[in-house]
């Protein structure tokens, strides 16, 4: 439709058009993948889960093509932004840009407050949380903390945390920012951060000690990955506190590198397993018992060749995949 005439094409990259598909929910959700290979260069995919189809997208910004430990979150529903990190020529950074799928092209933002990177990040009302993670400035784990608001397009700093930490794994759950990773002396520990009060406490209770990645908070519930393949569910119950067997498929893929569930996001109602070869699961859950739910599996970029690759390197004793997915989001279009 953009290639009609200019008049067209500015309409469809309007925010009128967007906002207007949006109020009669027209709007599509698609799937962006960031991977790393074996060779370390990292590439993107977009996925169209209702046309069942991978589209092209233009490269990556040069500075990120192999850059390490960057940030990764979606604003206003159709912005990726990738920000933080570390190049191996310039080291920690605190470069901002984003994405647009509107006009298919990448754009700068406000660059951080600090260097960083292996840090956490989260979207808030529409706002981007960093918090923690590394510098080479310091040479050593970071205790700050900063947010970016799109409205002021400007970064401020917010509470530090309450001790410094490398985070490996965090997600949004009723309000709060968890956050689960390494303390200075490599000891595990966990921290939420409250946006009402600004601060930031510990938090020690089996939520937190049962929960590793890939997990998701969807329709007020935690859900985890319970097995590497991604064809097991498990939920958290705050009556126990505990986590807790949800569904299991029964038909499990095995448990190689290039099988191995990278992802765990909702799409369209469901969720969304994302493998490191690019196949993907659906998941159904009608109820929060787990009945009345179906799976889905999509073959991805190389999943036929995936499987048998990863049999034959089963049967050898070896397995040489190492491409794996560093980022997964989801944007609606």
């Amino acid at each position: 439709m953009r290639a009609v005439c200019r008049k067209w094409r500015r309409l469809l990259k309007s925010n009128y058009f967007f906002s207007q598909r949006l109020r009669i929910g027209t709007a599509e959700e698609w799937i962006y993948v960031i991977k790393r290979d074996r060779d370390g260069k990292v590439s993107w995919h977009s996925y169209d889960p209702k046309y069942q189809f991978w589209q092209p997208l233009p490269p990556l910004p040069l500075e990120y093509l192999e850059a390490v430990g960057f940030g990764c979150a979606v604003l206003s529903g159709y912005l990726l932004f990738l920000f933080g990190g570390k190049d191996k020529l310039k080291g920690s950074m605190k470069r901002v840009i984003y994405y647009n799928p509107r006009t298919n092209r990448w754009h700068h933002a406000p660059d951080m407050l600090r260097r960083r990177h292996f840090f956490g990040c989260c979207v808030i009302n529409n706002c981007l949380y960093v918090a923690g993670g590394e510098s080479e400035s310091s040479l050593r784990s970071l205790r700050s903390a900063e947010m970016f608001d799109p409205v002021k397009n400007k970064w401020s700093f917010i509470s530090d945390m309450s001790t410094a930490m490398v985070p490996l794994i965090g997600l949004l759950y009723e309000g709060r920012w968890f956050l689960k990773g390494l303390g200075l002396r490599r000891q595990v520990m966990s921290e939420v951060y409250d946006p009402e009060t600004d601060s930031w406490s510990p938090v020690l209770d089996g939520m937190v000690s049962g929960w590793r990645n890939p997990s998701v908070s969807f329709n007020g519930h935690l859900y985890g990955l319970d097995c590497v393949d991604g064809c097991k569910l498990r939920v958290y119950d705050q009556a126990s506190d505990s986590w807790k067997g949800f569904v299991d498929t029964k038909l499990h893929l095995g448990k190689s590198h290039a099988l191995e569930a990278a992802a765990l996001l909702p799409v369209g109602g469901k969720l969304c397993v994302v493998r490191n070869n690019l196949s993907i699961m659906f998941v159904d859950i009608t109820n929060s018992d787990g009945s009345g739910q179906s799976w889905e599996n999509i073959s991805g970029k190389g999943h036929l060749k995936s499987v048998v690759s990863s049999l034959w390197a089963n049967l050898s004793g070896k397995n040489k995949y190492k491409g794996h997915i560093v980022h997964c989001q989801v944007l609606l279009a």
